[in-house]
């Protein structure tokens, strides 16, 4: 197999799994690459995640956090951090957005599962991350003036566009400390389904420090799996009904919402447009849908007034269904 990349066999060998079968998985929207590893009865998946572009590090540390505390994360076999190695234990194939496809009569208890377990994480101190503070906040939202605005031919004010962001997530910086361990990016795609009804954890490396609610509108606010409205309402009920989110939780969540669903177009954009990867493009409106909704919450005010002055109505119809 040409293709692989240098330095495969010689980890494997190293790690005891010399001579394995090897079959590569379709990537993701990052420059890590997975490989399936058979070797008789025994399987692992291989992550590489090479430097100078990816850091294997904090997944590592993010995983052993997870797995001390109760969660369930992959088991690491081996690992290479410098060179971008990582064997770990084989989740299958049973993704909860590919089995959804397949079982659309597993959605209430599958989505239930996964809120019971951001409730248990969250019963938990936050992990030794760094804060989802409003520095990176704000470096997330302004992926949207940088890469989507351009795209779409809209010469955007950065500066009034933060100010109104500042404004309105500013509120909530109190709620997030000490916080809660922020996985980022949780939701159908990045749950696995395992034998006996476990979840199985994956793509958690960028964890943070920050607010209860962020998970929760990755889970229910999904970019890449439409989450019907009755659905949202009803998982966010059974979260708040184990846990206190206090009196501002759901403008805590819609604000969330927002500074979320705006990043994810930019990346969306941001990947078509500097990385070629165009394949994310016709998930923008449901993107663009779920922060219109988020928009019209009280909370969001000033960020929808700067909407509403740099980016008509009709314009974002346009741009939602026609970017690309």
């Amino acid at each position: 197999m040409s293709d692989l990349p240098e330095g495969l066999r010689p980890f494997l060998a190293s790690a005891g799994w010399e001579g394995a079968g090897i079959d590569p998985i379709p990537g993701d929207a990052s420059f890590r690459r997975y490989f399936r590893v058979r070797d008789g009865g025994r399987n692992a998946m291989l992550m590489h995640a090479p430097p100078p572009n990816e850091d294997p590090r904090p997944f590592l540390d993010v995983a052993a956090w997870l797995s001390r505390n109760g969660m369930r994360a992959p088991e690491i076999y081996s690992a290479d951090a410098g060179a971008g190695w990582v064997l770990l234990e084989d989740f299958g194939n049973d993704r909860m957005r590919d089995w959804l496809d397949v079982h659309p009569e597993d959605e209430d208890s599958a989505y239930a599962a996964a809120i019971d377990a951001l409730v248990a994480l969250h019963a938990r101190a936050p992990g030794p991350f760094p804060p989802y503070d409003l520095a990176a906040y704000r470096r997330e939202v302004e992926v949207f003036t940088e890469w989507y605005c351009p795209a779409a031919g809209i010469e955007a004010d950065s500066e009034s566009y933060w100010r109104a962001w500042e404004e309105a997530l500013a509120p909530l910086l109190d709620r997030q400390v000490p916080g809660v361990t922020v996985l980022r990016d949780y939701h159908a795609e990045n749950i696995m389904l395992l034998p006996g009804g476990a979840q199985g954890l994956i793509d958690f490396q960028d964890a943070l420090a920050g607010h209860r609610a962020y998970d929760l509108v990755s889970l229910l606010q999904d970019a890449r799996r439409e989450v019907s409205l009755d659905l949202e309402k009803r998982m966010l009920a059974r979260y708040v009904s184990q846990v206190d989110g206090g009196p501002d939780f759901a403008a805590d969540y819609a604000r969330l919402g927002a500074q979320r669903n705006a990043k994810i177009v930019g990346v969306f954009t941001r990947l078509w447009k500097r990385d070629g990867k165009p394949a994310y493009l016709p998930l923008i409106p449901r993107v663009w849908e779920a922060l219109e909704r988020d928009l019209a919450h009280p909370a969001l005010a000033p960020v929808a007034a700067w909407f509403d002055a740099n980016i008509p109505p009709a314009v974002r119809q346009k741009l939602g269904g026609t970017l690309g």
